[in-house]
């Protein structure tokens, strides 16, 4: 059974998973009801940081416009346009054994397409949630739901993957930016 976690816990992900080395993270989302007359398209976005919590380069962003990183350690799954369905709307697979020995951090992150000109925001979601699946056997191993009811933001971290004594862990953050994609590249160090 997967461990559930609330905004701000940590857990071990690798030492209570020994040889854990590929895994899948799962994001998920409904819109409430909306008549704006807009589509809603959420899109997920990975940041592989450095120890000073940047990136090192572009490259370190992963989104639908980079779905693969040339480390071969992160591969976006592609972008769902309309977040319709049950259970994931995008997934990321992830090989811990290829993430550069310099990050330090990956974190995952949810944003609002053309959120300021569609005038929609993560008020208008609700039942978003991140999981970690082990990818061989698809063991879901960590799951956290975003209870927090945003109302102006338009992106949102929801967790992170880090490295703590050789080991990976997982933080379920759930921090609410204003500004969408742009504000995240320019927190993170990437030219947006």
């Amino acid at each position: 059974m997967a461990v559930s976690l609330k905004k701000g816990q940590k857990v071990d992900l690798t030492k209570t998973n020994p040889g854990l080395k590929e895994i899948l993270i799962g994001l998920g989302w409904d819109v409430k009801r909306y008549d704006g007359g807009k589509d809603f398209d959420l899109d997920s976005s990975v940041f592989m940081l450095g120890a000073n919590g940047k990136v090192r380069d572009d490259d370190d962003f992963v989104f639908y416009g980079n779905l693969k990183h040339k480390s071969g350690a992160v591969e976006h799954m592609g972008d769902n346009l309309t977040g319709a369905g049950e259970g994931d709307d995008e997934q990321i697979k992830i090989d811990l054994s290829k993430v550069p020995a310099d990050i330090e951090k990956i974190d995952f992150t949810v944003t609002i397409y053309e959120a300021e000109e569609r005038k929609q925001n993560f008020g208008q979601v609700e039942n978003a949630f991140i999981r970690v699946v082990d990818a061989t056997n698809g063991k879901e191993l960590i799951r956290y739901d975003l209870g927090e009811d945003f109302s102006i933001e338009t992106a949102v971290v929801i967790g992170e993957l880090y490295r703590n004594k050789g080991e990976w862990k997982f933080n379920a953050i759930g921090s609410g930016f204003e500004g969408g994609l742009a504000s995240l590249g320019k927190n993170y160090g990437v030219n947006v």
